[in-house]
This record gives C-alpha cells, sequence and structure tokens, in this order.
C-alpha cells in the first residue's frame, strides 16, 4: 500500500512542480514572441483554466498521500527525518500560495476577461505569474531536499 501512496504523491508532484516549470519556462516566453497581448491573454487564460484544474486534484493527492505515509508508515513527526518536516511546510505552504491564487488573481484574470477589461486581466496574470514563480522555487526546494536526503 505503501508503494501506491509513494506513486501516488510523485506523479501529483510531477504534474503540478512540472505544468508550473513548462508554463513559466516555456509556453509563457513562447506566447509573448509569437502572440499579441489579446490572443495571449485568451491562450493563458485556457491554459490557466485548465491547468489550475489539474493541480485542484494534484495538491490534494499530494497531501493527502504525504500524510498517509507520514501517520500509516513512519508513525508521525516523531519518526521521520528533518527533511520530511520541510517538505511538509512548503507543500503547505504550496497549497496556500496556490488557493491564494486561484481565489485571488485568477479570480480577477477571468473578471477582468469576461468585462472585456485587457488591461487588468494582463495586471492579474502577472500576479498568477509571481505567484507561480513562487510555487515553482518552493517544489523545485522540496524536490531538490527529497533526493538530497534520499541519497544524501
Amino acid at each position: 500500500m505503501v508503494n501506491l501512496l509513494f506513486v501516488l504523491h510523485l506523479l501529483g508532484a510531477v504534474l503540478w512542480v512540472g505544468g508550473m516549470a513548462f508554463a513559466l519556462l516555456c509556453l509563457r516566453p513562447a506566447a509573448q514572441e509569437a502572440l499579441e497581448g489579446p490572443q495571449r491573454l485568451a491562450l493563458m487564460q485556457g491554459v490557466f483554466r485548465r491547468f489550475f484544474l489539474i493541480v485542484w486534484h494534484a495538491m490534494p493527492i499530494v497531501l493527502l498521500t504525504g500524510w498517509a505515509m507520514l501517520f500509516g508508515w513512519y508513525g508521525g513527526f516523531g519518526g521521520v527525518g528533518w527533511h520530511v518536516h520541510l517538505m511538509h511546510m512548503t507543500g503547505l505552504l504550496m497549497g496556500g500560495v496556490y488557493a491564494s491564487l486561484f481565489f485571488g488573481p485568477w479570480k480577477a484574470m477571468r473578471t477582468a476577461m469576461a468585462a472585456g477589461d485587457r488591461p487588468a486581466a494582463a495586471a492579474a496574470m502577472e500576479q498568477i505569474r509571481k505567484l507561480v514563480l513562487v510555487n515553482l522555487v518552493l517544489g523545485l526546494v522540496t524536490i531538490a531536499v527529497s533526493g538530497w536526503e534520499h541519497f544524501g
């Protein structure tokens, strides 16, 4: 059972962190080069709609499987090393950043796009980019800590 939990945990993390890396490092720069502002906003709205739906599934899977392994396999926080404590903290921070992004700038972007207010939508998209960057850094640190401790 712990193997299934671990695999689900990893798959959720890969989808979440990998999606952020792709969006920030590949999609966004290519869209800026190839598309005008209104087209870029429409593209990113469609991308975010799909990606945020994935994250709404991946995030709980990552958190729930992490807790299941922590309490079901390791016996709680007393049975794990510093790296698990750090992963737990960064996972909770990432969930909080995502929730604030979803209910803040993402909602503002959708509202602005529906009203045809492109400047407000662009401002919201910039806030989304910054929060996704924060979460990407947290996610990469979490992955690095996990890998380091596994073989360190």
